[in-house]
């Protein structure tokens, strides 16, 4: 693969991950999670993200009612929660649903293909 097509692969790489972080993060918090807790619950899912791209994240999805934040001061280290409000749950099962959707007919697109 060439190094031009190589950039181009990565661009859209990085774009199908954005999207899917979204949906990846919605159904982790149906457990309270802390960050760094999350970064590591999704890396063990096999979704890799960065620090500086789940934390902005968060605070997005906070910011559209879709998480809210808690900060959990009984241990040594506060640590800031992050759950799943009733429209985030929704949000999840329908990007969940919509996902299933693509996934489906992206099988079948690839059984159509020679």
């Amino acid at each position: 693969m060439d190094e031009e097509l190589s950039s181009t692969l990565a661009t859209h790489r990085q774009e199908l991950r954005r999207g899917t972080l979204v949906v990846a993060c919605l159904l982790a918090c149906r457990t309270p999670r802390y960050g760094y807790a999350l970064l590591e619950y999704l890396g063990s899912a096999g979704m890799e993200a960065e620090a500086n791209t789940l934390y902005p994240l968060l605070r997005r999805l906070e910011g559209q009612g879709l998480l809210k934040a808690e900060w959990n001061t009984d241990e040594p280290r506060p640590r800031k929660y992050y759950s799943l409000t009733g429209d985030g749950a929704e949000m999840a099962d329908r990007l969940r649903d919509e996902w299933t959707r693509l996934t489906a007919s992206m099988a079948s697109l690839r059984k159509e293909s020679p």
